[in-house]
């Protein structure tokens, strides 16, 4: 990694596909869609709806923010994808207390949310680091 030459915190030649945290985003949202399959049909254009549109935009703004051209701007998308993990939190959240889920079934997936969290969150960190010292 020394002298490794770094633009918006990934190397060069490397992508958002090699962000172990998209690949981490790609696998929640793998697991909202299996988990939100069991929900009543009347949740399809309500609460299904929006935790699949979370889920999906974490590894998303991932992505995006890789893609732009600055490190200010990755770290704006990476603020975004925080947002969409705490909405699918709260989504996920809403159907166990509707009952839609139970909170057993639901344990991985929130061990797996808190672990994007922290990924996110470092991920942050150290792009707004870098960004100060360039």
């Amino acid at each position: 990694m020394a002298g490794a030459q770094v633009h918006a915190g990934i190397k060069k030649g490397y992508g958002y596909r090699d962000l172990v945290v998209w690949q981490k985003g790609i696998e929640l949202a793998k697991r909202v869609y299996g988990l939100t399959a069991g929900f009543p049909p009347e949740e399809k254009f309500g609460l299904v709806s929006q935790m699949r549109r979370s889920a999906v935009s974490i590894p998303s703004n991932v992505a995006e923010g890789q893609a732009r051209h600055t490190t200010r701007e990755f770290i704006q998308f990476i603020s975004h994808a925080e947002g969409s993990l705490a909405e699918l939190d709260t989504q996920l959240r809403i159907g166990v207390e509707l009952g839609y889920c139970l909170g057993g079934d639901t344990a991985e997936m929130s061990a797996l949310m808190e672990e994007v969290r922290k990924m996110l969150n470092s991920l942050r960190r150290n792009l707004a680091a870098k960004d100060i010292m360039t």
